[in-house]
């Protein structure tokens, strides 16, 4: 341990730290939320960049499955075995472990269909928030803003139907009775 011995008062030397903090704070010049990087079309808001062959006019989100990497073990010979004359193992051969990463499955984006931003409306959000408070997973109040609680509670309606998303997908709002399910003529 190293001791080091100031030539400063004590007072003067809480002093020029003090300051030295008060100076470290003015020099952050950062504004909350301005260092963020924009959402990932899709992920965290929906897109109408859509998968290969989507429909015109439709938007999509989507969730992201990371690749999955599996070590492979394997043994490899690196010096074959000594054979005497008369057929006896002179040396063993010599083996060393050899491992590797594989690639199970590949990181695979998962695309499903949204409803537009044009459709999400002050009143249809608002809507979103009752039917999501009637099922007791919004327990803020109904504004009409997608906030972050109303994301965080369609991720939870989500997630119990297999989506793990917080951006709504047609499927959800059809389920939630905010969009009219589509019928086949009957004849």
């Amino acid at each position: 341990m190293i001791q080091v011995r100031s030539v400063f008062p004590r007072k003067l030397r809480v002093s020029l730290c003090l300051l030295a903090g008060l100076t470290l704070l003015a020099c952050d010049q950062t504004t909350p939320g301005t260092d963020d990087a924009p959402p990932e079309p899709g992920v965290l808001e929906p897109t109408r960049n859509g998968p290969p062959g989507a429909a015109p006019g439709t938007c999509w989100g989507k969730t992201v499955s990371p690749a999955v990497v599996e070590v492979v073990s394997s043994r490899v010979q690196i010096k074959a075995a000594k054979v005497n004359p008369d057929g006896t193992i002179g040396s063993p051969p010599v083996y060393r472990t050899k491992e590797e990463q594989v690639i199970v499955s590949p990181r695979r984006d998962n695309w499903f269909e949204t409803p537009c931003p044009d459709v999400l409306t002050e009143e249809f959000v608002s809507s979103l928030q009752r039917a999501l408070s009637a099922r007791g997973l919004y327990g803020g109040a109904v504004t009409g803003r997608l906030d972050q609680a109303t994301r965080d509670a369609v991720q939870a309606f989500q997630k119990s139907n297999g989506r793990d998303s917080a951006v709504l997908t047609v499927a959800s709002a059809r389920d939630l009775g905010l969009i009219a399910v589509p019928r086949t003529p009957t004849e």
